[in-house]
């Protein structure tokens, strides 16, 4: 096996493992929103439920880090090559960096390390972020599908 198909060989294997790592986090990230969502109603606010709101928070928090650490700071190193791969994750991108303002703002309402008190909107919030994370979660399998078939 020469030396170019050993190297492409480990970027696959790296990529695959980094996919792994944002499917795990985003899994755990959906079990608390859901955990938490079943808790309503949610004023006034419980103990339980500032407890769950805060785990759900830095979950959420992850696995946006998680998404661009393990999945775009790969393209942005130019450690992605093949063409169709890099034309599908620079189509979607920006749409999915919209979500992540959408989240960011999720959590600077709600970390009940800073704030916690107001629990008034959480099940509307909750509601309109769950539709973000679906669209965030179609256009990432998109990413992921085109890095998993993607041809050079």
């Amino acid at each position: 096996m020469g030396v170019q198909t050993e190297g492409m060989e480990e970027r696959r294997a790296e990529s695959l493992g980094q996919l792994q790592t944002l499917v795990e986090s985003r899994t755990e990230t959906l079990s608390l929103l859901n955990q938490l969502a079943a808790m309503r109603p949610f004023v006034p606010p419980t103990e339980e439920v500032q407890t769950a709101l805060q785990e759900f928070c830095e979950a959420l928090v992850d696995y946006t880090a998680s998404a661009h650490f393990q999945l775009y700071r790969f393209f942005e190193e130019g450690k992605e090559r093949r063409r169709a791969v890099l034309e599908v994750a620079e189509r979607l991108y920006p749409r999915i960096a919209e979500t992540t303002e959408v989240i960011l703002d999720f959590n600077d309402r709600y970390d009940c390390e800073d704030h916690c008190e107001d629990l008034s909107r959480l099940a509307d919030d909750l509601s309109a972020l769950g539709e973000v994370l679906a669209d965030r979660i179609q256009l990432e399998d998109q990413v992921i599908s085109a890095m998993r078939r993607g041809k050079r």
